[in-house]
């Protein structure tokens, strides 16, 4: 059969199989690449403010969607309820974070409890001796509403400090019912129109946490496509094997009959043929 493939005509096939296969695999990878390039983007609203006591309810689960929403919200902080959040990093450097807890204005109560806070990670600090306390009296509190991290087990933090912003560590050392998740601050503005959120320069520097990119939708119809293609570059070598095949067992048909057809009409056979019989039948040879 390699004497068949060797033949110009079928070399020549291979030649264009192989280009077409090119093609193919071509057209495949453009395909792949459209599968999310022409998706239309997500809407998002995350950096429009929204009010917190519509956005989040407390002692409830905390909704995907609600995940880096801005968010607004009125109350005061509890000096009494802040805990520093060790091995933070900003900028290569470890430091801390300043969580307070923060009562809000206008929240639903949980059970008994008609004071519900959320913890709000004021900003990051290099040394625990520069957390200060928090803006006294009414503050409005704008900043990026996030999950609460889950905490580390068999850690015990030192007095004043949690492991990490959960939720569920922080409502034991607080004793008080809280939202299912924190506020990265971004501004604070007091009564007095006062802004006391961190700002660069001083020893609470701001978080600055910005939105997770959403994820690009896939477009399967394009997915398919690529793989169609896939799929014709392969059939396309194997349409040349198969026509390559079919001529080498035409040939080996054409040359059967031939060699049989030769036998049959060679003389000196034919004539040891009748001695091998009379010799059988008992006749002089």
């Amino acid at each position: 059969m390699l004497r068949t493939a060797l033949k110009p005509r079928w070399i020549l096939a291979l030649i264009g199989a192989l280009a077409i296969s090119g093609v193919f695999v071509l057209l495949s990878q453009w395909q792949f690449s459209r599968s999310t390039s022409d998706s239309l983007p997500v809407v998002t609203t995350t950096e429009t403010p929204q009010p917190l006591t519509t956005t989040l309810k407390p002692g409830a689960t905390f909704p995907a969607t609600a995940a880096d929403q801005m968010v607004t919200a009125r109350g005061h902080f509890d000096p009494a309820r802040q805990v520093l959040v060790p091995n933070r990093l900003r900028d290569g450097a470890s430091g801390w974070w300043v969580v307070t807890a923060f009562a809000v204005d206008g929240a639903p109560a949980v059970g008994a409890d008609r004071t519900v806070v959320i913890p709000v990670a004021r900003g990051w600090i290099s040394d625990p001796v520069q957390a200060g306390p928090p803006p006294s009296g009414a503050v409005q509190l704008t900043g990026r509403l996030l999950p609460s991290e889950a905490p580390e087990p068999m850690k015990s933090p030192a007095p004043g400090q949690a492991s990490m912003v959960s939720v569920a560590e922080l409502i034991n050392i607080w004793d008080s019912a809280s939202y299912p998740g924190f506020v990265s601050s971004t501004h604070e503005v007091t009564t007095a129109g006062d802004q006391a959120a961190a700002a660069v320069g001083g020893a609470l520097k701001p978080l600055d946490i910005a939105a997770q990119p959403p994820s690009a939708p896939v477009n399967w119809l394009n997915i398919f496509y690529a793989v169609e293609w896939v799929v014709f570059a392969g059939f396309a070598i194997f349409l040349w094997w198969r026509l390559v095949r079919d001529d080498y067992e035409r040939e080996q048909e054409a040359l059967a009959p031939v060699e049989t057809g030769s036998a049959a009409h060679d003389p000196e056979t034919n004539q040891r043929s009748e001695t091998d019989q009379r010799s059988e039948t008992g006749g002089t040879p």
